[in-house]
């Protein structure tokens, strides 16, 4: 009988961690496509901002 429940317990975790994965690679996905939007947008803009420089 405790074998059927590791078994169980097992099937499950592995199948959560499927779960997990693939949720993982979605998001991994949405931000790549993110990303490349606002890289694109950037240089669009033509990326002549200054970062940490004072004025005069």
């Amino acid at each position: 009988m405790i074998l059927w429940i590791l078994l169980l317990l097992l099937i499950l975790v592995v199948f959560g961690f499927g779960f997990t994965m693939q949720a993982l690679w979605w998001v991994a996905a949405v931000l790549l496509v993110v990303w490349i939007v606002g890289f694109a947008m950037r240089g669009r803009r033509g990326g002549s901002r200054r970062y940490g420089r004072s004025r005069g």
